[in-house]
């Protein structure tokens, strides 16, 4: 469903997660939105989690009742939207709105499911997204699933055939979202998507032990699936498809700060237990203005953040998550503090991502950012989820 409205800038909003740190970002949100109709009314910015979310819960499934009853919502029924959404550095991310059955999808860490994390799930993080969606009418969705279709054949030919598809909405996102633009498939473009789509689930599951792999929104769709297996809400869920191989996606590497410790023990100790100096992958440090190399063994898992995070959580150490090369080596200049790099995510990372999640199971927690906080999906699609 979409909103029967002018002005869709006020409407689409970032992911819920995004600028937890910065209430600011969603105080503009909320000054720019005023008494528009907006999506900013039916979803709980994870920056105002506090003892007033009760209170704002009531108010966004209050919302969600109002906008149904004033059919403020056109439904394109056996339908996806085609989208492209230009990012701030001119690129074109496409992908598919669609729904995913989530009987098909599960979190765990041990999961042979056909669709699943490409993360470690933090358990803790579930129950306030599921005390949303629990009495929800309505779901909006920042879930990105991922292919594997290194050919091709899934998303891109859309890209050809626009000129032939209903145009659905063109706009400017708020606050430096970039540009967003999405066509209907329906009727016989639909059912040609849903081909290739078998075709795809046929040969990658002759590869692979999964199919499709949340590249983000993943705890969203985890309380998607307890709300449903709680009998509360519908068995579906909505997500937007995108390929792995498109150029548009990139994974930007989380850095780590082992705080609290003394860098040269710790370093001397990460050099005896997990590294070698034969078969190896080089892992630049930080510490007190100085830098080195740990050559991490390859024989002790599927990459090197697997081997040091199980390395880190195994002794307990603080650690903070950094995006930021730069702010990396600035924090690592403080007393008892270490960083660690985390190597780009290079073509050869996306050609054995969903390989290492097949074999070696989910990765850990703060692997990787798809882009940055304004390149994250935008709220915009609506769907009935509530059970009658």
């Amino acid at each position: 469903m979409l909103p029967n409205i002018n002005n869709f800038t006020k409407w689409a909003v970032i992911a819920c997660d995004q600028f937890t740190s910065q209430p600011d970002y969603w105080d503009k949100v909320k000054s720019i939105v005023n008494n528009s109709p907006s999506a900013y009314n039916l979803i709980l910015p994870e920056a105002y989690l506090d003892s007033s979310s009760k209170d704002r819960i009531t108010q966004i499934n209050n919302s969600m009742n109002e906008y149904l009853k004033d059919n403020l919502f056109t439904e394109y029924q056996d339908s996806y939207i085609y989208v492209e959404r230009t990012l701030l550095d001119g690129s074109i991310r496409p992908g598919i709105i669609g729904v995913i059955d989530l009987n098909e999808y599960d979190f765990g860490e041990d999961s042979s499911s056909k669709i699943r994390a490409t993360e470690l799930t933090v358990k803790e993080r579930i129950p306030p997204r599921k005390t949303v969606r629990e009495n929800a009418s309505l779901e909006l969705s920042h879930v990105i699933l991922l292919c594997d279709d290194e050919k091709k054949e899934l998303i891109e030919p859309f890209r050809e055939i626009t000129h032939s598809l209903t145009k659905l909405y063109d706009f400017d996102l708020m606050l430096d979202g970039g540009n967003i633009k999405g066509w209907l498939i329906s009727g016989i473009y639909a059912k040609e998507f849903d081909r290739r789509l078998s075709r795809y689930i046929v040969r990658k599951s002759q590869e692979l032990s999964l199919v499709f792999a949340v590249g983000d929104g993943n705890h969203s769709l985890a309380a998607a699936k307890s709300c449903y297996l709680d009998g509360k809400t519908s068995r579906y869920a909505m997500v937007e498809l995108e390929n792995i191989y498109d150029d548009s996606i990139k994974f930007e590497p989380i850095h780590r700060i082992i705080k609290n410790i003394n860098p040269e023990k710790l370093i001397e100790a990460i050099n005896h237990d997990i590294c070698s100096e034969n078969d190896y992958w080089p892992i630049n440090y930080y510490y007190q203005g100085k830098t080195g190399t740990f050559k991490i063994n390859k024989s002790l898992g599927a990459s090197a953040l697997i081997v040091i995070q199980k390395y880190l959580d195994e002794k307990n150490y603080s650690i903070d998550y950094i995006h930021d090369t730069q702010a990396l080596i600035n924090l690592s200049n403080e007393n008892n503090n270490l960083g660690i790099e985390m190597p780009p995510f290079d073509s050869e990372s996306k050609r054995n991502f969903f390989k290492i999640i097949s074999e070696s199971g989910v990765l850990p927690r703060k692997t990787f950012s798809m882009g940055h906080a304004q390149e994250k999906r935008y709220y915009l699609e609506a769907r009935k989820i509530k059970k009658e």
